[in-house]
Protein backbone atom coordinates (compact mmCIF):
# COMPACT_ATOMS: atom_id res chain seq x y z
CA UNK A 1 0.00 0.00 0.00
CA UNK A 2 1.28 3.47 -0.90
CA UNK A 3 1.66 5.72 2.16
CA UNK A 4 0.83 9.34 1.34
CA UNK A 5 2.60 11.95 3.45
CA UNK A 6 1.06 15.07 4.98
CA UNK A 7 2.74 18.48 5.27
CA UNK A 8 4.16 17.76 8.74
CA UNK A 9 5.67 14.47 7.63
CA UNK A 10 7.13 16.04 4.49
CA UNK A 11 8.81 18.71 6.64
CA UNK A 12 10.52 15.98 8.68
CA UNK A 13 11.48 14.17 5.49
CA UNK A 14 13.03 17.37 4.20
CA UNK A 15 15.30 17.39 7.27
CA UNK A 16 16.13 13.71 6.78
CA UNK A 17 16.82 14.48 3.13
CA UNK A 18 19.11 17.38 3.97
CA UNK A 19 21.19 15.21 6.28
CA UNK A 20 21.33 12.53 3.59
CA UNK A 21 22.36 15.02 0.92
CA UNK A 22 25.07 16.54 3.11
CA UNK A 23 26.50 13.11 3.90
CA UNK A 24 26.50 12.18 0.21
CA UNK A 25 28.22 15.43 -0.76
CA UNK A 26 30.85 14.85 1.92
CA UNK A 27 31.49 11.37 0.57
CA UNK A 28 31.87 12.75 -2.93
CA UNK A 29 34.40 15.34 -1.76
CA UNK A 30 36.55 12.55 -0.33
CA UNK A 31 36.75 10.61 -3.61
CA UNK A 32 40.37 10.79 -4.78
CA UNK A 33 43.18 8.37 -5.66
CA UNK A 34 44.59 6.55 -2.63
CA UNK A 35 41.49 6.88 -0.43
CA UNK A 36 39.85 3.71 0.88
CA UNK A 37 36.12 3.20 0.60
CA UNK A 38 36.09 2.31 4.32
CA UNK A 39 37.36 5.80 5.16
CA UNK A 40 34.62 7.42 3.09
CA UNK A 41 32.05 5.23 4.82
CA UNK A 42 33.36 6.19 8.26
CA UNK A 43 33.15 9.92 7.51
CA UNK A 44 29.62 9.56 6.14
CA UNK A 45 28.51 7.75 9.28
CA UNK A 46 30.08 10.39 11.52
CA UNK A 47 28.24 13.18 9.72
CA UNK A 48 24.88 11.43 9.87
CA UNK A 49 25.24 10.69 13.57
CA UNK A 50 26.52 14.21 14.32
CA UNK A 51 23.23 15.48 12.87
CA UNK A 52 21.24 13.35 15.30
CA UNK A 53 20.25 10.82 12.66
CA UNK A 54 20.99 7.13 12.07
CA UNK A 55 22.49 5.62 8.91
CA UNK A 56 19.57 3.93 7.15
CA UNK A 57 21.72 1.25 5.56
CA UNK A 58 23.77 0.17 8.59
CA UNK A 59 22.45 -3.24 9.58
CA UNK A 60 19.64 -3.12 7.00
CA UNK A 61 19.01 -6.80 6.22
CA UNK A 62 22.54 -7.37 7.51
CA UNK A 63 24.36 -4.75 5.41
CA UNK A 64 27.62 -4.03 7.29
CA UNK A 65 28.20 -0.35 6.47
CA UNK A 66 26.58 3.09 6.45
CA UNK A 67 26.97 3.71 2.71
CA UNK A 68 27.00 1.58 -0.41
CA UNK A 69 30.14 2.38 -2.40
CA UNK A 70 30.37 0.75 -5.82
CA UNK A 71 33.21 1.17 -8.33
CA UNK A 72 33.25 0.94 -12.13
CA UNK A 73 31.38 -2.25 -13.16
CA UNK A 74 29.81 -2.47 -9.70
CA UNK A 75 26.29 -1.09 -10.05
CA UNK A 76 25.00 -0.84 -6.47
CA UNK A 77 25.41 -2.24 -2.95
CA UNK A 78 29.21 -2.29 -2.93
CA UNK A 79 30.56 -2.94 0.58
CA UNK A 80 33.14 -0.39 1.83
CA UNK A 81 36.49 -1.93 2.76
CA UNK A 82 39.97 -0.96 3.91
CA UNK A 83 41.20 -3.16 1.06
CA UNK A 84 39.45 -1.16 -1.65
CA UNK A 85 41.65 1.79 -2.57
CA UNK A 86 40.42 4.26 -5.17
CA UNK A 87 42.59 4.91 -8.19
CA UNK A 88 42.74 7.48 -10.96
CA UNK A 89 39.99 6.97 -13.53
CA UNK A 90 37.56 5.11 -11.27
CA UNK A 91 33.90 6.10 -11.26
CA UNK A 92 32.55 5.79 -7.75
CA UNK A 93 28.89 5.38 -6.88
CA UNK A 94 27.96 6.39 -3.34
CA UNK A 95 24.48 5.64 -2.02
CA UNK A 96 23.46 7.08 1.36
CA UNK A 97 20.40 6.98 3.60
CA UNK A 98 19.65 8.80 6.87
CA UNK A 99 16.86 8.02 9.33
CA UNK A 100 15.66 11.06 11.26
CA UNK A 101 12.65 11.46 13.54
CA UNK A 102 10.95 8.41 12.09
CA UNK A 103 11.58 9.00 8.39
CA UNK A 104 14.25 8.13 5.83
CA UNK A 105 16.10 10.02 3.13
CA UNK A 106 17.81 8.17 0.26
CA UNK A 107 20.19 9.59 -2.34
CA UNK A 108 23.04 8.52 -4.61
CA UNK A 109 25.48 9.99 -7.08
CA UNK A 110 28.42 8.91 -9.24
CA UNK A 111 31.72 10.68 -8.64
CA UNK A 112 34.84 10.89 -10.79
CA UNK A 113 38.13 9.84 -9.20
CA UNK A 114 40.52 12.17 -10.94
CA UNK A 115 40.32 12.18 -14.73
CA UNK A 116 37.97 9.55 -16.17
CA UNK A 117 37.51 8.24 -19.70
CA UNK A 118 35.31 10.00 -22.24
CA UNK A 119 32.92 7.05 -22.14
CA UNK A 120 32.65 7.20 -18.34
CA UNK A 121 32.08 10.92 -18.49
CA UNK A 122 29.25 10.57 -21.01
CA UNK A 123 27.69 7.79 -18.95
CA UNK A 124 27.69 9.87 -15.77
CA UNK A 125 26.14 12.86 -17.51
CA UNK A 126 23.50 10.79 -19.29
CA UNK A 127 22.49 9.09 -16.06
CA UNK A 128 22.00 12.38 -14.22
CA UNK A 129 20.21 13.92 -17.19
CA UNK A 130 17.87 10.95 -17.43
CA UNK A 131 16.92 11.45 -13.79
CA UNK A 132 16.00 15.05 -14.64
CA UNK A 133 13.98 13.88 -17.65
CA UNK A 134 12.10 11.51 -15.37
CA UNK A 135 11.32 14.23 -12.84
CA UNK A 136 10.03 16.45 -15.64
CA UNK A 137 7.28 13.88 -16.21
CA UNK A 138 5.82 14.40 -12.73
CA UNK A 139 2.64 16.43 -12.98
CA UNK A 140 -1.16 16.25 -13.18
CA UNK A 141 -2.36 13.05 -14.83
CA UNK A 142 1.11 11.52 -15.09
CA UNK A 143 1.94 7.92 -14.24
CA UNK A 144 5.01 5.93 -13.29
CA UNK A 145 5.30 4.66 -16.85
CA UNK A 146 5.86 8.22 -18.04
CA UNK A 147 8.78 8.62 -15.64
CA UNK A 148 10.40 5.29 -16.47
CA UNK A 149 9.99 5.74 -20.21
CA UNK A 150 11.62 9.17 -20.13
CA UNK A 151 14.58 7.78 -18.19
CA UNK A 152 15.14 4.85 -20.54
CA UNK A 153 14.69 6.86 -23.74
CA UNK A 154 17.24 9.47 -22.63
CA UNK A 155 19.85 6.79 -22.02
CA UNK A 156 19.11 4.99 -25.28
CA UNK A 157 20.01 8.24 -27.07
CA UNK A 158 23.61 7.69 -25.95
CA UNK A 159 23.54 3.94 -26.54
CA UNK A 160 23.33 3.09 -22.83
CA UNK A 161 21.13 0.52 -21.08
CA UNK A 162 19.12 0.81 -17.88
CA UNK A 163 19.24 -1.93 -15.27
CA UNK A 164 15.88 -3.70 -15.06
CA UNK A 165 16.55 -6.07 -12.17
CA UNK A 166 16.70 -3.25 -9.61
CA UNK A 167 14.37 -0.26 -9.40
CA UNK A 168 13.50 2.82 -7.38
CA UNK A 169 10.92 2.74 -4.62
CA UNK A 170 8.71 4.64 -2.23
CA UNK A 171 10.38 6.23 0.80
CA UNK A 172 8.98 7.17 4.20
CA UNK A 173 8.85 5.50 7.60
CA UNK A 174 10.42 2.53 5.83
CA UNK A 175 13.48 2.82 3.61
CA UNK A 176 11.75 0.83 0.88
CA UNK A 177 8.01 1.31 0.49
CA UNK A 178 5.51 0.91 -2.32
CA UNK A 179 5.47 1.64 -5.18
CA UNK A 180 8.33 0.24 -7.18
CA UNK A 181 9.75 2.88 -9.56
CA UNK A 182 11.29 1.24 -12.67
CA UNK A 183 13.70 3.08 -14.94
CA UNK A 184 11.70 1.91 -17.96
CA UNK A 185 8.02 1.85 -18.80
CA UNK A 186 5.23 2.66 -21.19
CA UNK A 187 3.91 6.24 -21.25
CA UNK A 188 0.42 6.53 -19.81
CA UNK A 189 0.70 3.23 -17.95
CA UNK A 190 1.34 2.38 -14.32
CA UNK A 191 0.36 3.94 -11.01
CA UNK A 192 -0.95 7.49 -11.17
CA UNK A 193 1.29 10.05 -9.44
CA UNK A 194 -0.56 12.07 -6.81
CA UNK A 195 0.41 14.68 -4.19
CA UNK A 196 1.66 13.12 -0.98
CA UNK A 197 3.64 10.36 -2.69
CA UNK A 198 7.36 10.24 -1.95
CA UNK A 199 9.53 8.15 -4.25
CA UNK A 200 13.20 7.47 -4.84
CA UNK A 201 13.89 7.87 -8.54
CA UNK A 202 17.24 6.26 -9.24
CA UNK A 203 18.49 5.50 -12.74
CA UNK A 204 21.12 2.74 -12.80
CA UNK A 205 22.68 2.87 -16.24
CA UNK A 206 25.32 0.75 -18.02
CA UNK A 207 27.54 1.03 -21.06
CA UNK A 208 26.77 -2.58 -21.99
CA UNK A 209 23.70 -4.78 -21.94
CA UNK A 210 22.38 -3.72 -18.53
CA UNK A 211 22.30 -7.33 -17.34
CA UNK A 212 23.59 -7.79 -13.79
CA UNK A 213 24.37 -10.40 -11.16
CA UNK A 214 24.95 -10.41 -7.40
CA UNK A 215 28.44 -11.41 -6.26
CA UNK A 216 29.15 -14.11 -3.69
CA UNK A 217 29.21 -11.54 -0.87
CA UNK A 218 25.43 -11.44 -1.26
CA UNK A 219 25.34 -7.69 -1.85
CA UNK A 220 27.54 -6.28 -4.60
CA UNK A 221 25.69 -6.03 -7.93
CA UNK A 222 27.92 -6.01 -11.03
CA UNK A 223 27.37 -5.90 -14.77
CA UNK A 224 27.66 -9.34 -16.35
CA UNK A 225 29.70 -8.02 -19.26
CA UNK A 226 32.09 -5.85 -17.25
CA UNK A 227 30.60 -2.64 -18.63
CA UNK A 228 30.71 0.55 -16.59
CA UNK A 229 27.70 1.60 -14.56
CA UNK A 230 26.49 4.91 -13.12
CA UNK A 231 23.82 5.69 -10.52
CA UNK A 232 21.93 8.86 -9.63
CA UNK A 233 19.14 9.18 -7.06
CA UNK A 234 17.06 11.65 -5.09
CA UNK A 235 14.12 11.23 -2.78
CA UNK A 236 11.32 13.11 -4.56
CA UNK A 237 8.10 14.40 -2.98
CA UNK A 238 5.11 14.92 -5.25
CA UNK A 239 3.22 18.04 -4.16
CA UNK A 240 0.43 20.24 -5.45
CA UNK A 241 3.16 22.61 -6.66
CA UNK A 242 5.14 19.93 -8.48
CA UNK A 243 8.05 17.66 -7.55
CA UNK A 244 10.40 18.57 -4.69
CA UNK A 245 13.83 16.95 -4.37
CA UNK A 246 13.99 16.33 -0.63
CA UNK A 247 17.63 15.20 -0.70
CA UNK A 248 18.94 18.14 -2.73
CA UNK A 249 21.16 20.58 -0.84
Amino acid sequence: MIQLKNAHQLAIMKDAGRITGEALALGGELVSPGVTTAYIDTMIRRHIEKCGATPSFLGYEGFPASACISINEQVIHGIPSENVILKEGDIVKIDVGAYYKGFHGDSANTFRCGKVSELADRLIEATKDSFMKGVEQIGPGKRLGDVGSAIEQRNLEDGFSVVRDFVGHGVGKELHESPEVPNYGIPGRGIRLVPGMVIAIEPMVCTGSGRVLVKKDGWTVVTTDGGLSAHYEHTVAITDNGPVLLTAI
